[in-house]
């Protein structure tokens, strides 16, 4: 089969490698459709993040869909010509985190494209059958591929505990924030805000349906924030500012905004993780608010709601894919989602068409 094979850093080769066998438990899968995901660009401009290092050659990619082409010994609810999308990493199943529902923070997890575990930038995939699920009817391979950013965003929703009526932030508008945005809406936020230094993501982030936007080259996003969501509770700057406010670009000015934005008693949640681990916070505002700060780590059991949401058409996906490129053309589609987030929300790899 032919596999797009990161060497090192912006050095992606295309090579041949042997078709893997379904095991006991497995399928083989004819991926159609990857997406092109912010750690796939990191791998390929920087060769690590934090301490995962590409150390050796490795397969991109683990947003995927695709057809399944044998099932293993043992699987049952799957057959031959089947459309599926893949839930990238599994667990050990036994762990007390896998026992408790919150198998995400499993510390034996096997997970696509993080290092030494090739991802899904090839044309075929052996995977457990517990962590595949059948596509609906309708429901395209490229909205297949995008459940896995969806699950991201859901869990998100979910670590923020957004209730109807609440106002909420996204800073970033890349798409693991519009997929926020979206999750939140869905979850019954009213007033969603999100902010961005790219208007063309922001004009996006309208399209599917944030109630303000905030161009943080432009405006104060704080003050514009604090203006916003004056009066929601009471008059005065002390009532002021979101329920929950979401981190998603990534970036250090980004996640302080985040929790300068949420109000007295709020929520933030650090869905993107800064480059450096080492971050200056006003913590005494945070503590002093009494705000809630929440990390998150992936996902967990959030493939099922995302298909139901998407076929349901609560939430577009579809929109969000941008730019096409071919497996040959994988190194291409990296250097085009990093270099251009002007104009590009998400960049898909088509493996088969």
């Amino acid at each position: 089969m032919k596999c797009a094979v990161l060497y090192g850093v912006r050095d992606v080769r295309i090579e041949d490698r042997p078709v893997p066998n379904a095991a006991a438990g497995q399928v083989l899968v004819h991926i159609t459709r990857v997406g092109v995901c912010g750690s796939d660009v990191h791998y390929y401009t920087n060769g690590r993040i934090g301490d995962f290092i590409v150390e050796a050659p490795m397969i991109l990619g683990h947003e995927s869909a695709g057809v399944i082409e044998a099932v293993g010994e043992g699987v049952t609810g799957f057959a031959p010509g089947d459309r599926v999308t893949l839930e990238p990493g599994y667990t050990c199943g036994k762990c007390f985190f896998c026992k408790t529902g919150h198998y995400n923070l499993c510390p034996d997890v096997t997970f696509m494209a993080t290092p030494p575990i090739d991802g899904a930038f090839c044309e075929y995939v052996a995977w457990p059958a517990d962590f595949c699920y059948h596509l609906p009817d309708g429901m395209s391979d490229e909205e297949g591929a995008m459940m896995e950013p969806l699950s991201v965003g859901m869990w998100a929703t979910r670590r923020g505990q957004v209730k109807p009526g609440d106002a909420v932030a996204v800073f970033g508008a890349g798409p693991i924030g519009l997929v926020t945005l979206q999750a939140a809406k869905a979850a019954g936020a009213t007033t969603l805000i999100a902010v961005d230094i790219e208007d063309f993501r922001l004009d996006w982030a309208k399209k599917l349906g944030a109630t303000h936007t905030v161009n943080a080259r432009q405006a104060d996003a704080i003050a514009e924030i604090m203006r916003i969501t004056d009066g929601l509770r009471g008059a005065g700057a002390a009532f002021a500012g979101v329920d929950v406010a979401f981190e998603t670009a990534g970036a250090v000015p980004t996640t302080r905004n985040a929790l300068a934005a949420t109000r007295r008693g709020g929520v933030a949640v650090l869905v993107g993780l800064p480059p450096d681990a080492m971050v200056e916070l006003d913590i005494v505002s945070a503590a002093s608010k009494e705000i809630d700060i929440r990390g998150m780590f992936r996902y967990a059991n959030q493939y099922p709601a995302s298909l139901a949401l998407v076929s349901a058409g609560t939430i577009d996906v579809a929109s969000l894919v941008t730019h096409h490129f071919s497996l040959d053309k994988a190194e291409d589609a990296l250097r085009f989602a990093d270099e251009h987030k002007s104009e590009a929300i998400k960049v898909v790899v088509d493996i088969t068409e």
